[in-house]
């Protein structure tokens, strides 16, 4: 049965932009009180601010910073004080680089792990056993397609989404008898800020719209057994699935084609 969002709380990280902003929109739509958490702390205000007038919800604003350690610790204690209870949990912050490996920077490497990695962990933690007391809400996390194969020119960010999926899934099976439903959503490239930090990777001739890929996972959290994970787009489900079929090499060879700029 669809989740009742309202009169419930969902808390978004990476709420500021993108994907994070747009399941914000879409839950906010269902009747869903929000708490907004990413560094911009205007951009949060101003979404927050529309969303309440809009649909009469509660929207909490949090600033964090995602890629401190013990982040989702600290987000759980200023939740509790402020007297939050949350049902849901959208992890959708997170960021790519572009470029070779041994040209990196280390240093943007290591918060590139700390927010797609440690922090979506840690934060997932941090609310688990709420999301699991209520059993009635959603636990979402933003995978990839990159999650299917190895990014060459994007090692890094593959590997995070990689992790992502397969912690997701896990989960999933864990929760299932919980009541609390669980999701990794696994978008290809879509129109969002995430090339303006990850570089201007190669082009899709027509990449899905932030709007497309919530309207995906919305629709998958409404069935009674939603799957552990899904893809969003025809296109990218099919290149996720020439994973199975193909050797590591030639995947890791037609990835690099993808990637090159």
């Amino acid at each position: 049965m669809p989740i009742d969002y309202r009169g419930r709380t969902a808390l978004i990280t990476g709420a500021s932009s993108g994907l994070g902003a747009e399941f914000a929109r879409q839950l906010a739509a269902r009747g869903s009180d929000l708490v907004l958490v990413a560094r911009r702390v205007d951009r949060l205000e101003a979404l927050a601010a529309g969303l309440r007038d809009q649909h009469g919800i509660t929207a909490t604003v949090i600033p964090a910073d995602l890629s401190l350690p013990r982040a989702g610790a600290t987000l759980a204690a200023e939740t509790a004080r402020l007297g939050l209870e949350v049902h849901s949990l959208v992890a959708s912050a997170g960021f790519g680089t572009y470029g070779e490996f041994l040209d990196e920077d280390g240093a943007r490497i290591a918060e590139e792990i700390a927010v797609n990695v440690a922090a979506l962990v840690d934060v997932t933690h941090a609310f688990y056993p709420e999301l699991l007391r209520h059993g009635d809400g959603m636990l979402l996390t933003l995978a990839s397609t990159a999650a299917y194969q190895p990014l060459p020119s994007m090692a890094v960010y593959g590997a995070t989404k990689s992790f992502v999926l397969s912690f997701t899934e896990a989960l999933w099976y864990e929760a299932r008898t919980c009541g609390l439903k669980v999701l990794a959503l696994c978008p290809g490239v879509t129109s969002t800020e995430f090339t303006d930090v990850a570089g201007d990777v190669a082009g899709v001739a027509a990449p899905q719209t932030p709007q497309q890929v919530v309207a995906v996972a919305m629709r998958a959290l409404d069935r009674r057994n939603p799957p552990p994970s899904i893809i969003s787009g025809a296109l990218s489900t099919l290149l996720a699935g020439t994973g199975g079929v193909l050797t590591p090499r030639i995947r890791t060879i037609l990835s690099a084609r993808f990637t090159a700029k």
